[in-house]
């Protein structure tokens, strides 16, 4: 008798990473995060590459997990991937103090975060060339015009 198996959260075309105890604020970490979210993994990777922020590098390693992932368990083609969701959550939050003045202490809170990434595999389909309409002449629209006031007058004439 053992546990029965969770059953799969995630559509079949999408894999997921967490990363778990990100030592900045979920603040900055959002920064980061919002980068990256709707764009494809291969543009996502490059923006976080050349990322100033510090935290860019973690989400980076989260991101190519969840794209090994999706590779490996899921065999998901990895040039389809686009990051639909990046969410960023509070973890942890380290309580130091900060010595003051006349023997008194103030509260410092070191925070910790968490990231997920969930990409999910979405074919671009070539456009297909539809049929362009045949388009009508001067000469047509103009014998249509015509038309339409003969036809009038034929049918004041049998009045």
């Amino acid at each position: 008798m053992g546990k029965q198996p969770l059953k799969r959260v995630l559509a079949d075309n999408q894999a997921k990473a967490i990363g778990r105890m990100i030592r900045t604020s979920p603040r900055k970490l959002n920064l980061v995060a919002q980068s990256i979210r709707g764009k494809k993994a291969e543009a996502a990777l490059a923006e976080l590459t050349f990322s100033p922020k510090r935290v860019a590098k973690v989400v980076k390693k989260v991101l190519q997990s969840a794209i090994a992932n999706a590779e490996n368990n899921h065999d998901l083609d990895v040039d389809d991937l686009v990051v639909t969701e990046a969410s960023v959550g509070k973890n942890l939050v380290l309580k130091r103090f900060h010595a003051r003045a006349r023997g008194r202490g103030a509260g410092v809170e070191k925070p910790f975060s968490q990231v997920t990434i969930v990409v999910e595999e979405k074919r671009e389909e070539e456009p297909q060339k539809k049929a362009a309409p045949k388009k009508k002449g001067k000469a047509a629209t103009k014998n249509q015009t015509a038309k339409k006031p003969a036809a009038k007058a034929a049918a004041e004439e049998t009045a």
